[in-house]
């Protein structure tokens, strides 16, 4: 579809230069691809995906990830480049966005980021803390630790070392709270003082033209776009694909792989159902069992002996048999979680989305034939920079794609 009113595709067009970067920003099934894949057919750009579970080879159904015939058609970049069993960090995506985007230049190309992991937006644009790279020696130590007591030992030590982050994360974020006591005790440094530094970000680069296009659509139309979509990885079989990868790699339920939204789900009806794979020589099936102890009660297994035998198979609910019906409870009680928790990530991503748009204080002035519920316009430059060259950072906040489609084109 295409905008019909020439004034407003006329003040738009930015006439967009050789060297700019355009970061396509919008929370999960918003339609960035479809428009991503336009813009790549016009000639003019290559698509970098800022997506932190698209990184994952193997996973395809549940991260939405264009099939072999799109990607042979539209190839993207940071698309399967790492194992599940593998981790890539913000500082890592950096590296490489900072690398592709010398290369799309060179190529004469304009570098489309698009995706919906805004942590990584947040850091091309506002910078990232000088953090060093984790240590693998460390990073064994602590998930070691972290295995033996559990992650509140890690959290009680880290309320010690770093009171301020102990403050700040909850004790479930599993994730923050190791990186944080691998940090201090790599560097002797707590990590909140390493994030009091000042940040360097790719988007200050004095040469290049950076555009943040921000996307926030109506809720109600995200929502139903949400369960349309989820639907269909039900269909083409997103539960089987957990099967394979939990047969295919030792995988535990802490990797950054396994608690992408939808893969997270899964693995929990894979647990409520006492499912078969989880006998697998190569998984840790107590460790499995144990992280869905709580949030999977063990009131869906029910026992199908006779009544003397009723006793012990409540105190033994993964080993007990499941009826069909159960099966069925369990299955839809997985996609309803994995629904309220695709709504969440969507909320926190428009969380994000205002927080970039934040980043200015400055708002452009928007002619009046432009209504302000379409476009919000922002300049912010860069105090990086001395001299008349100071790096102008371009924030545009649409409500549909079809307003990005005519800023783009």
């Amino acid at each position: 579809m295409r905008l019909p009113s020439d004034s407003l595709s006329s003040y738009l067009s930015p006439s967009l230069a050789d060297n700019s970067v355009v970061c396509l920003m919008a929370p999960t099934a918003s339609g960035k691809t479809a428009l991503a894949y336009e813009l790549y057919d016009s000639g003019r750009y290559e698509l970098i995906s800022v997506d932190s579970a698209l990184v994952y080879r193997d996973m395809t159904v549940g991260t939405a990830k264009p099939n072999a015939v799109e990607l042979a058609r539209y190839p993207h970049h940071l698309v399967d480049i790492i194992d599940p069993m593998q981790s890539y960090s913000v500082a890592e995506f950096v590296n490489d966005v900072a690398r592709l985007i010398d290369s799309c230049h060179q190529n004469g190309k304009i570098p489309l980021l698009v995706g919906g992991t805004m942590m990584y937006y947040m850091a091309l644009l506002d910078g990232l803390s000088p953090v060093p790279d984790s240590d693998d020696n460390v990073r064994a130590r602590v998930e070691q630790w972290r295995q033996d007591e559990g992650i509140s030992a890690l959290y009680d030590y880290l309320g010690k070392v770093d009171a301020i982050s102990h403050e700040r994360l909850n004790v479930t974020d599993t994730q923050r709270i190791t990186r944080a006591v691998e940090v201090y005790l790599q560097t002797d440094i707590p990590m909140s003082d390493w994030q009091r530094q000042p940040k360097q970000a790719l988007a200050h680069n004095p040469n290049q033209q950076w555009h943040a296009i921000s996307v926030m659509p109506d809720r109600p139309w995200l929502h139903t776009r949400i369960e349309q979509r989820l639907d269909i990885m039900w269909r083409e079989g997103l539960v089987a694909e957990v099967i394979s990868l939990l047969e295919r790699y030792p995988l535990t339920p802490n990797l950054p792989s396994m608690r992408c939204v939808g893969y997270r789900q899964v693995l929990g009806y894979l647990v409520q159902i006492n499912h078969a794979v989880f006998e697998k020589p190569h998984l840790d099936k107590a460790r499995f069992y144990d992280a869905f102890a709580q949030s999977e009660p063990s009131s869906v297994e029910i026992d199908e002996s006779n009544e003397s035998n009723e006793q012990d198979a409540m105190t033994q609910t993964h080993l007990s048999l499941v009826t069909e019906q159960t099966a069925a409870l369990a299955c839809q009680q997985m996609q309803n979680k994995a629904l309220y928790a695709t709504r969440q990530l969507a909320k926190r991503q428009y969380t994000w989305l205002r927080k970039v748009m934040q980043l200015s204080d400055t708002v452009a002035a928007v002619p009046a034939t432009v209504s302000s519920t379409m476009l919000s316009t922002s300049i912010v430059e860069s105090d990086d920079v001395t001299g008349s060259q100071k790096n102008k950072l371009r924030l545009q906040s649409f409500s549909t794609m079809e307003q990005a489609r005519a800023y783009l084109f």
